[in-house]
Formats: C-alpha cells, structure tokens, sequence
C-alpha cells in the first residue's frame, strides 16, 4: 500500500502560518519554522494586549476626568463616589469624552454632583 502524507492539508497549513508571517524581517518571514515560532508569540501578544488595552483606556479616562474635576475643586474619588449616591450612570469613557470635547457640560455635571 502506497504511504499516504495528505502533502495538500500540510501545505495549506503551512501557507496560512506563512501568510500571518508576511512582512516580518528575514527568515521570520519566509522560513517555516522560524515563521511558525514568529506568529505564535505574536497571536500570544495580540490575545495579551487586547486585554491590556481595555486596562489601559479606562486609565487615561481616569486620569482625563481627575484632572478635569480638580478644576472644579474636586477629586476623582470624590466625584465617582458622589456621582454613585446621587445615581447617575455616565461611564468613565462618556465623562472622559465630555471632559475633553465638551467642558461646559462636563461642568453642569460636576455642578450638579455637588
């Protein structure tokens, strides 16, 4: 009986690896084991920093609000804490963005917090 390898799946296998490796520098991009290692760590790094992008923006909305609220005479702490009791549900990315784009409403808040 003829031995029988499937060459057609493993080359497609192969092929795909090598086409997430397109554009990486030297035999990273063109060697099969060296692309396989290359696109491995990178899809590692690319589940990794899909989270840490989350963390990341939430911290500039942070910090973009504290410095927004301090102009007004009031921490971040302060303001996330009153802004809970008296119930209103703006997220950090909404306040950020008004902080940012729109300070006359971003103000009106901060005056009704208060």
């Amino acid at each position: 009986m003829p031995r029988s390898v499937n060459a057609v799946a493993s080359r497609a296998r192969r092929k795909k690896v090598l086409k997430l490796a397109k554009g990486n520098f030297g035999s990273r991009g063109n060697v099969w084991t060296v692309a396989k290692n290359t696109v491995e760590k990178g899809l590692t790094y690319a589940y990794r920093d899909r989270k840490n992008k989350k963390r990341q923006f939430r911290s500039l909305w942070i910090q973009r609000i504290n410095a927004a609220v301090r102009g007004q005479g009031m921490t971040y702490s302060e303001f996330m804490g009153k802004m809970n009791a008296k119930g209103i549900r703006l997220n950090r990315k909404v306040l950020a963005d008004l902080a940012m784009n729109n300070a006359a409403a971003f103000e009106k808040i901060v005056k009704t917090v208060k």
